[in-house]
């Protein structure tokens, strides 16, 4: 690799790596989520443009700044219009769903959320759970992680759970 190669590409990475940084304390810390799908996307999306950037391939410095400026722009935008803009996470956001009460599988909520039983006994496996008795309840989140709540001494506060699907199971 010749020299003048060299310095471009660090220029690159040092120029991308200035972008992000400012893009990310202008759009928060929002910018590398999971709170919803469209977050992780653009998560992707911004790691796909850095490397196309620092590897110098097809996207420019100057390219890439500019697609990372409107990425981060369109997610301040979305994330904006879902806090002000009550129909917007009802359109864009999948609602957590429960999925387990107790040893309990609840196959409807299980297919809705596009989930096997397959994939909810792996999920569990990684939740640390090694017995089906001690599990208090189970929910498939809106980004696609699930959260498993072992039994403990406190019942649920209901205000926790009050937008998940099925929690008029509970009771």
């Amino acid at each position: 690799m010749a020299p003048s190669n060299a310095l471009l590409i660090f220029l690159s990475i040092i120029g991308a790596y200035a972008a992000l940084v400012i893009f990310t304390r202008i759009a928060g810390i929002r910018s590398f989520s999971k709170m919803s799908g469209f977050d992780f996307a653009i998560t992707v999306a911004i790691g796909s443009i850095f490397a196309s950037i620092v590897m110098g391939k097809s996207v420019s410095l100057v390219q890439g700044v500019v697609v990372l400026a409107i990425l981060y722009a369109c997610q301040i935008g979305f994330a904006t219009m879902r806090v002000k803009l009550d129909w917007v996470p009802k359109l864009a956001d999948n609602k957590p769903r429960l999925i387990m009460i107790g040893k309990d599988i609840q196959y409807d909520h299980l297919r809705k959320a596009k989930m096997s039983e397959g994939d909810l006994m792996a999920k569990l496996r990684e939740a640390n759970v090694g017995n089906l008795e001690s599990i208090q309840i189970v929910v498939a989140e809106t980004t696609g992680d699930v959260s498993v709540i072992h039994h403990q001494d406190k019942e649920l506060s209901p205000e926790v759970y009050k937008n998940v699907l099925g929690t008029e199971r509970l009771s």
